[in-house]
C-alpha cells in the first residue's frame, strides 16, 4: 500500500515538473500550424511581388511605346498609388506580430520621421532613375541590369544586417543573376525605337544606379525594422509603406513641376496612340500594380529578409518577356525558357536554405522534429517504465 502511494507521488511530481504528452502534442500542432500559415502568407506576398512588378513594367513599356515621354510622370505613377492601401488599417490583422524581436519600446517620433524622410527621398530618386532606364533600354537589357540589384542587396545586407552568405545562398544568387543575364542575348533591337548612343549609355548607367539604390533601400528597411522601429506589427509595416511613399511622392511631384514636364502632359495625352482613355487607364493601373508589388516586397522583408524579397523580385524578371510575347507579340526562344528554369532553380535553392536554417534553429532550441528518436512522447513513456520498475 505504501509502495502504491509512493508511486502515485512520483507520477504526480513528474506531471507537475514536465508537460504532458498531450500538451506537448498540442504545442507541436500549434507550431506546425503557425509555420503553415506563415508560408501561405509568404506565397501570397511572392505572388504580389512577381505579378505587380511584371504588370507594372509592361505598362511602363506600353506608355513609352505609344507616345509617352515624361520621365517624372512615369516616376509619379510608381509612387502615388499608396492611398489604395489605407483600407488595410481597418483589417483585424493589424494586431499581428511576428517571431522577430520586440522589446516593447516604441521608436521616438523624431527617429520615425528621419527614417521615413531618408527612405522616401532615396525611393523618389531611385524610381526616377528606373524611369530613365526603361525609356531608352529594350526590355531584355533593362531586365538584365535590374538583376544586379540582388548582388547589391547581398553586399549591403552583409554589412548592414549581418546577412550570412552560405554556399547555397551564393548558388541561388548566381542562378538568379544568370537567368536574367541570359535575356541580354535576346535581340529585341529591331522592335525598339531608335536611340542615340548617348541616350543608351545614360539609361544603362541610370539603371545600374537604380539597382544599387534599390538594394540599399531594401537593406535599410530591414535595418530600420530591427534597430529603430522595433515594434514589428501590421500597423508598423503599413506606416513604413505609406509614409515613405508620401515623402517619395512629394519628391516626384516637385520634380515634375520643377523640370517643366507638366506643361507637355496635355499635348502628350492628345497625341497618345491608343487614345486619351487608354492613356489615363495606363497611368492608373501602373500606380495600382506598383503598390501591389510594394505590399509584397515590404511584407517579405518583414517576414524573412530583404535579400529574400529581392530574390523574389529577380525571380519575376523573366516573367516580363513572357508577358511581352502575349501583349507585344515578341518571339519566345530557347534563351527565355532557360532563363525561367534557372530562375526557378535559384529560387528553390534559396527556399531550401531557409528550410535548413529553420531546422537548425529548432535543434538549437531543443524543439523535437517529426520522427525524432528523442521525441517528448518517447521520453515520457520510457520515464514511466523506469519509475514503475523501481517501485
Amino acid at each position: 500500500m505504501k509502495g502504491d502511494q509512493e508511486l502515485q507521488v512520483i507520477v504526480q511530481q513528474r506531471k507537475e515538473s514536465n508537460p504532458t504528452v498531450e500538451e506537448q502534442r498540442n504545442h507541436t500542432g500549434v507550431t506546425h500550424s503557425n509555420k503553415c500559415k506563415r508560408w501561405i502568407l509568404v506565397s501570397i506576398y511572392t505572388f504580389f511581388v512577381i505579378s505587380g512588378q511584371s504588370v507594372a513594367t509592361i505598362l511602363g513599356r506600353l506608355y513609352y511605346d505609344n507616345g509617352g515621354n515624361s520621365k517624372w510622370l512615369a516616376t509619379v505613377v510608381q509612387l502615388v498609388g499608396f492611398p489604395v492601401l489605407l483600407p488595410y488599417y481597418l483589417f483585424p490583422i493589424k494586431t499581428h506580430t511576428t517571431t522577430h524581436r520586440d522589446d516593447g519600446k516604441a521608436a521616438s517620433h523624431r527617429n520615425r520621421v528621419l527614417v521615413y524622410l531618408a527612405l522616401g527621398v532615396l525611393l523618389g530618386g531611385d524610381c526616377y532613375l528606373y524611369s530613365i532606364g526603361l525609356l531608352y533600354l529594350p526590355v531584355s537589357t533593362f531586365s538584365l541590369i535590374c538583376a544586379s540589384q540582388l548582388a547589391f542587396n547581398a553586399f549591403f545586407s552583409y554589412f548592414l544586417n549581418s546577412q550570412k552568405l552560405t554556399p547555397i545562398i551564393l548558388n541561388s544568387l548566381l542562378l538568379l543573376t544568370i537567368s536574367s543575364t541570359l535575356l541580354a542575348f535576346n535581340n529585341e533591337e529591331s522592335n525598339f525605337k531608335k536611340v542615340t548612343k548617348a541616350q543608351y549609355v545614360t539609361s544603362f548607367i541610370c539603371t545600374i544606379g537604380a539597382s544599387a539604390g534599390y538594394g540599399l533601400i531594401l537593406s535599410l528597411k530591414q535595418l530600420a525594422f530591427s534597430k529603430v522601429l522595433k515594434r514589428q506589427t501590421f500597423s508598423e509595416v503599413m506606416d513604413m509603406i505609406i509614409y515613405v511613399r508620401v515623402v517619395a511622392s512629394c519628391v516626384s511631384v516637385v520634380g515634375l513641376f520643377v523640370s517643366g514636364e507638366w506643361e507637355t502632359l496635355s499635348t502628350e495625352m492628345d497625341s497618345y496612340k491608343l487614345g486619351k482613355v487608354s492613356y489615363v487607364m495606363n497611368l492608373v493601373w501602373t500606380a495600382v500594380t506598383w503598390q501591389v508589388f510594394n505590399i509584397g516586397s515590404t511584407w517579405l522583408i518583414f517576414e524573412i529578409s530583404s535579400l529574400f524579397s529581392n530574390a523574389i523580385g529577380v525571380l519575376g524578371l523573366p516573367v516580363v518577356p513572357v508577358m511581352a510575347v502575349i501583349i507585344f507579340h515578341d518571339k519566345m526562344n530557347g534563351l527565355k525558357v532557360i532563363s525561367m528554369i534557372l530562375a526557378i532553380w535559384g529560387f528553390m535553392s534559396y527556399v531550401y536554405q531557409h528550410d535548413l536554417d529553420d531546422k537548425n534553429l529548432k535543434k538549437s532550441l531543443g524543439i523535437p522534429t517529426a520522427g525524432s528518436s528523442d521525441s517528448p512522447e518517447a521520453k515520457g513513456s520510457s520515464g514511466q517504465k523506469i519509475q514503475t520498475s523501481a517501485s
